[in-house]
């Protein structure tokens, strides 16, 4: 295995390469849960700080910060899912769609597709059906319904089903499929 010498770059060259002008940032491929997710998980680190604070500064800790702490990790995770369906980024075995010609790899991604569709469609009628039995609950430390986190759960699955259709849609629409352009997206280094 040979080494490939780096060309010699001067200290002055280093200093001046943290001067360049910095690209425009692009935000507008973010939806809605994007943001529902930044701010649940930013609410999720403040309490687990002030959790972190009261108990090891001020050796009196708050007891409803973990309890608040843990539901908004409930919220960030499933809103989170809803962002993996939109964008294609949960994880899967993609070794078959390697070898397959492109008419069978199509067949199989709009199958994937459909049980996925089923799936978030079974799971949020089970969400549904669990909120009319617990939806009402209070939170333990904190006088809250548990409902607010149940809920969330349910737009989650709601979303990602609604999601998976769109991406089922635009793979029978394009050219390219949703995981083609998610892949594309990924190997030039974009969302």
């Amino acid at each position: 295995m040979t080494e490939h010498p780096h060309a010699p770059i001067s200290v002055e060259e280093m200093a001046h390469a943290f001067e360049e002008e910095a690209a425009p940032v692009d935000l507008s491929h973010h939806a809605i849960e994007d943001w529902v997710t930044l701010a649940v998980f930013w609410g999720m680190g403040l309490a687990v700080f002030l959790q972190f604070f009261t108990r090891y500064v001020l050796n009196n800790s708050f007891s409803w910060t973990e309890e608040i702490a843990a539901n908004c990790l409930v919220v960030v995770v499933f809103m989170g899912s809803v962002m993996c369906v939109r964008t294609m980024r949960h994880i899967q075995v993609d070794l078959l769609y390697r070898f397959l010609p492109t008419r069978a790899v199509r067949v199989l991604e709009t199958v994937v597709d459909a049980i996925g569709i089923a799936f978030f469609a079974y799971m949020t009628w089970l969400m549904w059906r669990y909120l009319e039995i617990v939806g009402e609950e209070r939170m333990v430390t904190v006088d809250l319904p548990r409902g607010i986190v149940f809920y969330t759960v349910f737009a989650a699955f709601a979303l990602m089903f609604a999601r998976s259709v769109h991406n089922l849609v635009k793979d029978l629409t394009g050219t390219k499929t949703a995981r083609q352009k998610a892949q594309e997206d990924i190997n030039a280094g974009g969302i």
